[in-house]
């Protein structure tokens, strides 16, 4: 199973600068970002203490069941 970070790189191509690209490119400049996690909390804990825009644990929270339905089918 890939990681929720592998999952989100699909979003760092985009040309308009939605709250996924934000997301995905903070993820991947944050050198500190778990990039290997598989498991929810651990990734939301995270992102309580490092969020890098308001509506960050939203867009988290809506690409999260994404990630499940792609991962898990």
């Amino acid at each position: 199973m890939k990681s929720f970070y592998h999952f989100m790189m699909q979003y760092r191509g985009n040309k308009q600068l939605d709250d996924p690209k934000k997301l995905a490119d903070w993820m991947f400049y944050d050198h500190s970002f778990p990039k290997h996690a598989k498991d929810y909390d651990e990734i939301s804990d995270y992102m309580e203490w490092h969020t890098p825009f308001p509506e960050a644990i939203v867009t988290f929270d809506q690409l999260w069941e994404l990630y499940i339905e792609e991962v898990r089918p």
